[in-house]
């Protein structure tokens, strides 16, 4: 059978759901355990654990990445609510990969560099997410 499209799922021998790769799409590929659909999978709440699969994971870094958020607003937006103001870098990838250079030192602002890099790995995402939803 031979899938096409952009999105493409199967799941694993622990039952959890993969993404096919774009370019392994098209391939011919097994039946069982792989379904193709044409819009993405809808998860459910309970398919979805904020608290328990990433707060309670991560309950330091995001700890971290918070700080950074208020380090960054107190930087370029001192004088104003915390909010994400887009307009002041949009680089997420350059930045991140400067601040990966350095993972495991702290920079000059008193934020680890590995703070940094998940801030703008989640910045990334936000925005890979946005142009997705704005596409459908």
């Amino acid at each position: 059978m031979i899938f096409k499209g952009k999105y493409m799922y199967k799941w694993n021998k622990e039952g959890d759901i993969e993404i096919v790769p774009q370019e392994q799409q098209g391939i011919e590929l097994p039946q069982e355990g792989i379904e193709f659909t044409e819009t993405p999978i809808e998860f459910s709440r309970k398919q979805t654990p904020i608290f328990t699969g990433v707060l309670n994971y991560f309950p330091d870094a995001i700890r971290e990445i918070a700080k950074c958020s208020y380090v960054g607003q107190q930087q370029h937006n001192p004088d104003k609510p915390l909010a994400w103001d887009r307009s002041k870098s949009g680089d997420e990838l350059d930045a991140l990969s400067r601040h990966l250079l350095e993972a495991g030192t702290i920079d000059t602002d008193g934020i680890r560099h590995s703070a940094k890099v998940a801030w703008r790995a989640l910045a990334n995402l936000q925005k890979e997410i946005e142009n997705d939803n704005e596409a459908i």
